[in-house]
């Protein structure tokens, strides 16, 4: 009888709506929005080499990608509700360590941020794939990126401004919201998806879904393009700062040119209806093709830094536009019975491109200036607008029911 007097909210966990999992990408857009453009800039002046900064990120994304898919064999013997936390917690460890650790440091405060992102990243993608209809995967995403749009767009530039007040300033701030985007997921009570029964059998292999992964064409350009377009952003943010430094232009034009590029996040509902309207293989192929040429073109401009600024920023709203369309080749040929595995495979872009960008720079950078490596994503891009040819015509395309006569 007790029980009555218990608030239905808790007797209950409610199924999350669709506006529960943008609120939790918009709280972890903002706790990684304000380190976005502070990280390079601190890893920069810890190392002071271009070269050695792409060795240690190099170095982070091997790290992260072994533990990105360990993920979803550690969840047979962990809840993903706890995963998710220990997420949470490897945020705040990696604000600890560069607040509190001297300077050398910073790269394993770099290692624990990566491993949060993993962490959070496939076990959200999994909740996503449990409570979300197929059908609606496509105004998730869109969602998801509007609630995280005033965080991106704010936070680099924010970031940078409050590095300048006080260098921990930062760290400080991110660490706040780690804690709030940890309440909120318990508020949320999500729980451990909808598949929480202990599996009976032995568990599987963490490569052994690889093989099933590699079977499924559609699967493999949708991971294709967000390794692409995740490249595309790593030079953006990482590199593009870096530039601006060694040409003259401070140390703030980065971060404001990244939280310019972000406020594009706003458009991401209007993104999404040219999607439908025109299918996704010719939205996808047209944004690489702008990336494609932008990037080029400011590592041709190199000696008119600006204008190497002004290509950049104008290339981001193809990043944008590939960051609403780009993976729903993926997201919707995944199969129910594996969620888990297949959101870890496809959380691997980040780690990937944070191993593939960093390996590549660290390679140019030994024989050319650092503008040759906007020229190396630009190619990129080249490869990656003749993979998307290859896409059904009608994907992302509304059929007509088939419920008439």
């Amino acid at each position: 009888m007790a029980t009555r007097y218990i608030p239905l909210f808790l007797q209950h966990s409610p199924t999350p709506r669709i506006q529960s999992f943008a609120t939790l990408a918009g709280l972890e857009a903002a706790v990684r929005g304000v380190l976005i453009s502070v990280m390079p800039l601190t890893m920069y002046d810890a190392l002071r080499d271009a070269a050695t900064v792409s060795q240690v990120y190099f170095l982070v994304g091997l790290a992260s990608l072994c533990w990105g898919l360990l993920v979803p064999w550690l969840t047979r013997y962990i809840p993903r509700r706890w995963m998710y936390t220990l997420g949470c917690c490897l945020y705040l460890l990696a604000m600890a360590l560069a607040w509190f650790g001297p300077p050398l440091l910073m790269p394993v405060a770099l290692l624990s941020m990566v491993l949060a992102t993993a962490t959070c990243f496939v076990c959200f993608n999994a909740y996503v794939l449990d409570y979300v209809a197929r059908a609606d995967l496509g105004r998730t995403q869109s969602l998801q990126m509007f609630y995280a749009a005033a965080p991106w767009a704010i936070g680099p530039m924010t970031g940078v401004w409050l590095r300048g007040l006080w260098a921990p300033l930062p760290f400080v701030v991110a660490a706040l919201f780690a804690l709030l985007l940890l309440t909120t997921f318990w508020v949320l009570r999500l729980g451990n998806g909808k598949q929480i029964q202990r599996a009976r059998g032995p568990a599987i292999n963490p490569l052994a879904y690889l093989g099933r992964f590699l079977r499924q064409p559609r699967l493999i350009a949708g991971w294709m393009f967000a390794v692409v377009r995740s490249c595309g952003w790593w030079v953006y943010i990482v590199y593009l700062p870096i530039f601006c430094i060694e040409a003259g232009l401070g140390d703030k034009v980065g971060g404001f040119a990244l939280s310019v590029s972000n406020a594009t996040l706003f458009l991401t509902p209007v993104l999404l209806r040219l999607v439908y309207r025109h299918s996704v293989r010719r939205v996808v192929r047209g944004a690489m093709a702008w990336c494609m040429v932008l990037f080029c073109a400011a590592a041709a401009l190199s000696a008119l830094p600006w204008l190497t600024v002004a290509c950049l920023m104008l290339a981001s709203v193809g990043l944008i536009m590939l960051d609403t369309a780009g993976g729903l080749p993926f997201m919707m040929s995944v199969k129910p019975s594996e969620r888990v595995e297949m959101a870890a495979v496809y959380s691997s872009f980040r780690d990937v491109s944070g191993i593939l960008t960093p390996g590549v720079a660290w390679s140019v950078l030994l024989v050319a200036p650092i503008a040759a490596v906007f020229l190396a994503s630009g190619l990129g891009f080249v490869a990656a607008f003749v993979v998307a040819g290859r896409l059904h015509p009608r994907l992302g395309v509304a059929r007509p029911s088939r419920g008439g006569a």
